[in-house]
């Protein structure tokens, strides 16, 4: 059956089946073999984005930004300073003057609900940047950096330690559902994901034969596994509850001994940046052999290139 994504939006994995994920990612691994050999062309020539941006951004940004103009597009970036969004003028209304003038939004904000009232207003493809539920384009990065390093995704196993309940988390336990990933969330019980969304998840990946678990047990849970993924401690918003996830946290940091606690030499360590080095990972470890952060990061790139492709 043909897939055609045009027109559709990216709010969360949720919406997508498992054979458009598998889609994009192909896509994706195409147009880094593209970007490898210098080949760019002019797919989004006449064509404007619209980069809406509450929250500060290194690799969603740049993302966005140099995969649409090295096709000939041209991103215009705006923050809160720079327009009216949710003040003064509303949502709604914001997202129909954009739509009339871009051919694509990307939002990266706070709440879920926003990015969803865009999509439902503007008429154009809307992407989501990042919220504090979820961030489904770092996942496509992920997905696709697991499976440059394994030849596949069905069956691999995925354990995400740490603060197990913030949108990289949520995301991620989605994104392994749908392409038959084992995904295990270690994180103490105050940070476990919501029951609704573990639910969903566990159901969806029962589906595709894969298990999807919960634990507050570092000790014992990690034998086997073939990826270790893990995120900042304080996520955007949350900084006055430094204190109290620095003390409940500190036993999840990955460090060489959770990382030697796997049984094996191929494991690799996978952070979504920016990271706080001596806090959830240690230098050793995200710096080491094992890393594959920075594959993942410029991932990023080609997975929202593939994206805005099969959408625009």
């Amino acid at each position: 059956m043909a897939i055609n994504l045009k027109g559709r939006s990216f709010l969360t994995l949720k919406d997508y089946t498992s054979e458009e994920i598998r889609y994009l990612i192909d896509s994706a691994h195409e147009l880094k073999e593209r970007k490898r050999q210098g080949q760019t062309g002019e797919r989004f020539k006449g064509k404007n984005l619209a980069l809406l941006f509450e929250k500060r951004s290194t690799r969603t940004r740049c993302a966005f930004e140099t995969a649409f103009a090295e096709e000939g597009g041209h991103p215009v970036f705006l923050s809160t300073q720079d327009v009216h969004l949710g003040e003064k003028e509303s949502i709604e209304d914001t997202a129909r003057v954009l739509g009339r003038m871009f051919d694509a939004i990307q939002f990266r904000g706070f709440e879920q609900e926003t990015v969803q009232k865009l999509a439902d207003y503007a008429g154009v493809p809307v992407y989501n940047g990042l919220t504090d539920s979820y961030h489904p384009t770092q996942i496509l990065a992920d997905l696709m950096t697991i499976e440059e390093e394994f030849h596949t995704l069905k069956g691999i196993n995925i354990a995400y330690v740490g603060d197990g309940r913030n949108n990289v988390a949520n995301s991620l336990m989605i994104g392994c559902a749908k392409m038959g990933l084992n995904c295990l969330i270690v994180a103490p019980p105050t940070l476990h994901p919501a029951k609704e969304l573990l639910s969903l998840c566990e159901g969806i990946a029962r589906e595709q034969g894969a298990r999807l678990s919960v634990t507050d047990r570092i000790e014992g849970s990690l034998r086997g596994f073939d990826v270790i993924y893990t995120d900042v401690w304080i996520s955007l918003g949350e900084e006055a509850k430094e204190k109290e996830r620095l003390e409940i946290l500190r036993p999840y940091q990955v460090n060489d001994q959770l990382m030697s606690q796997t049984a094996k030499a191929e494991t690799i360590f996978l952070h979504c940046l920016p990271a706080v080095k001596g806090n959830e990972v240690t230098c050793e470890v995200i710096e080491g052999p094992r890393s594959r952060v920075w594959d993942e990061a410029e991932n990023r790139k080609h997975t929202i290139k593939a994206l805005m492709f099969e959408t625009i």
